[in-house]
């Protein structure tokens, strides 16, 4: 009977395959990169414009904020990875030593966590003693499941465990990130001679890339994608004529 349930319950799982957006700090990542790459180099470009030099000048200075920026957003992903996996490394030692020291608290607390889904006691401690059997399991159970407390605000601890290779994966890909965004403003002045001509250009291909991205960004994050494209664009636009802006106030 035993052998009939789960080959009945393969099948069913085989016909229904769910399809779930999985990137997600890929994504993330990216994003985070891009977005930066865009704006920044941008804003830098178009204040050094403002000051009448060229665009030899600029294309210096922007490839060299462009590197600077991609460590530094790199690395800063690098960090922000590492930190998150110390942390679960952390819990995970707390959760197994309180296993291992108050069983029954633990035990209790599982129970509480089901009793918080509507799960009725006798219907949530067979659950519990097989969970208890298996410590790998409870252990688990308890790092990604919700606690009374915490129940509907934050994961007790809800944490999954991390890649190994994922703070080099992100550093990686915020870096490339940057490094792409920050060459479409900065294309123009490979190009045009005269900084104040290439500003207009760096303009119009910045905000097309910008409108873009944000809809992409606003697909991808499950946000009105229309509504995403605006916002973007416009963060870009405010801060690219704000450091025009302030280049010609201060200007000789």
């Amino acid at each position: 009977m035993a052998v009939i349930l789960e080959a009945e319950k393969q099948g069913l799982l085989n016909l229904h395959t769910e399809k779930h957006f999985t990137a997600g700090k890929v994504v993330r990542d990216i994003i985070i990169g891009v977005s930066d790459g865009l704006t920044v180099p941008f804003a830098l470009a178009a204040g050094l414009s403002g000051t009448n030099a060229t665009s030899a000048v600029v294309l210096t200075a922007g490839i060299a904020e462009v590197v600077a920026g991609a460590i530094s957003m790199g690395l800063g992903g690098y960090l922000a990875a590492k930190s998150e996996a110390d942390h679960y490394d952390r819990e995970v030692k707390r959760e197994q030593e309180e296993i291992i020291a108050v069983p029954e608290a633990e035990a209790a607390e599982v129970g509480e966590i089901l009793a918080e889904y509507g799960i009725e006691a006798h219907e949530y401690a067979p659950v519990v003693n097989a969970l208890r059997k298996n410590p790998q399991a409870w252990l688990d159970f308890m790092m990604k499941n919700l606690s009374v407390e915490q129940f509907k605000y934050r994961f007790e601890l809800g944490l999954e465990k991390p890649d190994p290779m994922r703070a080099l994966h992100s550093a990686m890909t915020i870096a490339a990130a940057y490094v792409v965004g920050g060459l479409v403003p900065l294309s123009p002045y490979m190009f045009i001679p005269r900084a104040s001509e290439a500003v207009l250009f760096s303009v119009v291909v910045t905000l097309v890339a910008l409108l873009i991205f944000g809809y992409a960004k606003g697909y991808f994050t499950g946000n009105k994608p229309f509504r995403s494209a605006f916002e973007t664009a416009l963060i870009g636009a405010i801060a690219s004529a704000a450091a025009f802006g302030m280049a010609k106030a201060f200007s000789p």
